[in-house]
C-alpha cells in the first residue's frame, strides 16, 4: 500500500468559468509540482479535453482520471468519474442529447476551448456547457452508471449547486456511498447536522478553475500499488470508491 495524493475535481479551459491558462499540460504540471499523484479532469457536462489530458499526465508521471461535473435538472452538481477513457467519451456523446442547446457567448461567459496534447486550441464548444441538463438526479445517476461512471455529489457543503443546499438532505435514491467536500468545509458540523454523512466515504477536492486552486498534497488515499502501472492504481482507486477496498483518507 502507498499513499496517493489526489484531486478528483478540476476544470480545464473547456469550462467557460475555467481560466484560459487551465490547459491540460498546465494542470498536470501544476499537479506534479504540488506533489499530487492522481488527478481527475471534470469539466461541466463534457469530457471533451480528457483524451489530451491523459497524454499530458503521462508526460508528468501522473495517474489521470477522466470525468465530468454533471449538472442535474435540479441544478445539483454531480461528479462522474470513469475508469476507462473510452467510457467517458461514450458518455460525453450520449449526454449531448440532454444538454441545453444555448449558444455560448464567450465575451460574457468565457471561452470553451478544446485542446490537443500540446495545448494547441483545436476547436471550441459552441453550446454553453454549465446549464442544467434535462436529467433529474436519479435518471442522471442511472444513465452515467450505465456507462461505467462512479458518481458522487460535488461540494456538498456549498449552498450553490450542493445537494444538501438544494434538497436539504441526501436522497435515498440514488444512494451515494461517497460524498465530496470543499477544502473549507466544516465536516464535523455537517455530520452533526446530517448524521447519515457519517456512514459515507469522504473526499476533499478543489473544484479548481485556476491553477493556484489545485489541491496541495494534503488529501491522500492508501491504495495497493503492486504490480505498479497507472491503469492498476486507477483500478484500485475505483475499487476504493465502490467500497471494495479497505483503507481510506490518510
Amino acid at each position: 500500500m502507498s499513499k496517493y495524493y489526489y484531486d478528483l475535481h478540476v476544470h480545464s479551459c473547456l469550462s467557460p468559468c475555467g481560466d484560459d491558462d487551465m490547459t491540460v499540460n498546465n494542470i498536470s504540471g501544476m499537479a506534479a509540482l504540488k506533489g499530487l499523484q492522481i488527478i481527475a479532469l471534470t469539466d461541466h457536462n463534457t469530457c471533451g479535453n480528457c483524451r489530451p489530458f491523459y497524454a499530458a499526465c503521462r508526460k508528468n508521471g501522473l495517474i489521470p482520471v477522466a470525468g465530468m461535473e454533471l449538472t442535474t435538472a435540479e441544478e445539483i452538481h454531480m461528479v462522474c468519474l470513469f475508469e476507462e477513457l473510452e467510457q467517458a467519451e461514450a458518455f460525453d456523446r450520449k449526454l449531448r442529447e440532454y444538454r441545453l442547446p444555448v449558444k455560448n457567448k464567450p465575451e460574457i461567459f468565457g471561452n470553451q476551448l478544446l485542446l490537443d496534447e500540446n495545448d494547441e486550441v483545436i476547436g471550441t464548444e459552441p453550446y454553453l456547457l454549465p446549464p442544467a441538463t434535462s436529467l433529474p438526479i436519479e435518471e442522471a445517476f442511472k444513465l452515467a452508471s450505465s456507462y461505467g461512471a462512479f458518481c458522487f455529489p460535488a461540494h456538498i457543503d456549498r449552498p450553490s449547486n450542493g445537494i444538501l443546499g438544494i434538497l436539504g438532505t441526501l436522497p435515498d435514491h440514488p444512494s451515494f456511498p461517497v460524498v465530496e467536500y470543499s477544502g473549507t468545509a466544516d465536516i464535523k458540523a455537517l455530520e452533526d447536522a446530517h448524521p447519515d454523512l457519517k456512514t459515507k466515504r469522504a473526499l476533499t477536492d478543489s473544484d479548481a478553475h485556476y491553477l493556484w486552486d489545485i489541491s496541495e498534497a494534503e488529501n491522500a488515499l492508501d491504495l495497493p500499488d503492486e504490480p505498479y502501472s497507472s491503469a492498476f492504481v486507477r483500478h484500485q482507486l475505483f475499487r476504493y470508491l465502490r467500497g471494495e477496498l479497505g483503507g481510506g483518507n490518510a
